[in-house]
C-alpha cells in the first residue's frame, strides 16, 4: 500500500517481519511500488490457478505470499519517497481483484466434492469480504484512527483472511475454510453496523 495503513494483527506480528527486510533488498534495485503491486496481483493470479486445478499445498503458500507481497509496496513506497495517492488507489483495487480470485479459486477446488453448497458458501465467504472492505472504506467519521482498525471490529482484516485461506489450504479444507471466512466476515459487517449506528448517530 503507497498510504498510511494500520496492520492487522497477522499484518503486525507475521507479515512485517517479512515485508520489511525484502523492501529494503528492493530498495536498492529499480523496482517501483506499483511493480510490486502489479506482483502481488499476479501471485494471486497464480494462487487461484493452483487452488483451480487442485495444488491446494501450493495455492495455501501463494496467498500467503500475496498477503505478505501487498506489504512490501507500502514499505517500499516510503523507503524511496515514491507515496502516492494513485499508488494507494490502484492497490486497493488490486487487492480486490486478488481476493476475489483467491476466494473463487478455493470455490472451485472445494466444488468437486460439495456441488451447489459450495457455491452459496464461496458467495458469502467473496460477499462478506467485499463489505468488510466497504464498511471500513465507507464509515464517515473525523478521525485519525478508523473505528474499524481495532477491537473486534477489525477481526476480519485482508492479513487475517488470507492466512486463513493458507491455513484451509495446508489442511486440505476448502469447504471449510470458506464456512470459516463466510462467517467471519459477515459476523464482523453485523458488528461494524451496530458500531456504526452508534458512532453515527
Amino acid at each position: 500500500m503507497h498510504e498510511v495503513v494500520y496492520d492487522g494483527f497477522v499484518s503486525r506480528h507475521l507479515n512485517r517481519r517479512l515485508s520489511r527486510p525484502l523492501a529494503r533488498l528492493l530498495a536498492h534495485t529499480p523496482a517501483t511500488p506499483n511493480q510490486v503491486s502489479i506482483a502481488s496481483l499476479g501471485l494471486a493470479l497464480a494462487c487461484f490457478g493452483c487452488f483451480a486445478y487442485g495444488y491446494y499445498i501450493t495455492g495455501a503458500f501463494l496467498a500467503q505470499a500475496s498477503s505478505i507481497a501487498d506489504g512490501i509496496d507500502g514499505d517500499l513506497a516510503r523507503l524511496k519517497k515514491m507515496n502516492s495517492a494513485f499508488g494507494g488507489f490502484m492497490d486497493a483495487i488490486f487487492d480486490r481483484y486478488s481476493d476475489s480470485l483467491i476466494l473463487l479459486g478455493l470455490t472451485i477446488w472445494a466444488a468437486g466434492d460439495s456441488g451447489i453448497l459450495i457455491w452459496v458458501v464461496g458467495f458469502w465467504a467473496l460477499s462478506g469480504t467485499f463489505t468488510v472492505t466497504y464498511t471500513r472504506a465507507r464509515i464517515d467519521v473525523q478521525s485519525s484512527r478508523p473505528p474499524f482498525d481495532r477491537g473486534i471490529t477489525s477481526m476480519a482484516s485482508r492479513d487475517v483472511r488470507l492466512l486463513i485461506v493458507m491455513v484451509g489450504g495446508l489442511l486440505g479444507q476448502g469447504l471449510w475454510t470458506l464456512v470459516v471466512l463466510a462467517v467471519l466476515t459477515n459476523s464482523v459487517v453485523f458488528l461494524r453496523l451496530l458500531a456504526a449506528h452508534r458512532i453515527l448517530k
